[in-house]
């Protein structure tokens, strides 16, 4: 495994700028969030935080959840929490508000390729869920829910308080929903790291187990890592 962890480490970070980027992207785009973007913007209405700041904060607040959950953080956990909010608030730096629609959706469009693109280079590498899939999954552990209705009832939740705080829903919500499982599962598969014979299969190795992806089995259902 370690000829092979230059490349993990360089899929994670990429992987994880790259989902920054996205999230920056589809706020300029301004056409609906995903539920936790919608639930971060919506917190950053009421606050004097950046919406990137907003991110750090709820992602080191789900982290703290792991602790009665049990849950163990990897080096992925932490850099997700770390990396993508200042990530969002350059790109929002960098890329001026767009008033053109014809504008807007494919940028929006362009948004969502890229996080499947970093969905797929974030989890390949395997070092752990990000916070907030690690909520999901040790509230399924200890609940013995399905990861299913664990997953439908926080990002219900989420979206509907974002929705209350001013978040945007719209299109993007939609698009992002139908679209962002094919789109991880495929990249997931394009960046790929097979692991050495005989070592341990991907949960044990710290990939997410089946059934998250949203953002099973020999490769991780991806949804959401964020």
């Amino acid at each position: 495994m370690s000829d092979r962890l230059p490349r993990r480490l360089v899929q994670l970070y990429v992987g994880l700028v790259l989902y920054g980027t996205s999230m920056g992207l589809q706020l300029r785009a301004a056409v609906g969030l995903d539920p936790w973007d919608a639930f971060h913007q919506g917190v950053a209405e009421h606050t004097s935080l950046s919406i990137g700041t907003v991110t750090v904060v709820v992602g080191l607040a789900a982290l703290l959840l792991w602790i009665p959950l049990r849950e163990r953080p990897g080096l992925g956990t932490v850099s997700n929490v770390m990396v993508i909010g200042p990530v969002v608030d350059a790109t929002l730096w960098l890329i001026p508000e767009q008033k053109a629609l014809a504008v807007r959706i494919p940028m929006l469009l362009f948004a969502i390729v890229l996080c499947g693109v970093a969905t797929g280079l974030y989890i390949s590498a395997r070092f752990g869920a990000g916070p907030r899939d690690g909520l999901m999954t040790g509230l399924h552990r200890r609940t013995g829910w399905s990861l299913r209705l664990v997953r439908t009832g926080i990002e219900l939740a989420v979206l509907a308080t974002g929705f209350a705080l001013g978040g945007s829903v719209g299109l993007g919500t939609v698009l992002f929903a139908l679209t962002i499982g094919p789109l991880s599962q495929f990249f997931l598969r394009v960046f790929a790291i097979p692991a050495p014979a005989g070592t341990p299969g991907p949960a044990a190795a710290g990939a997410p187990g089946p059934g998250i992806v949203a953002r099973g089995g020999a490769q991780p259902q991806v949804r959401d890592l964020i």
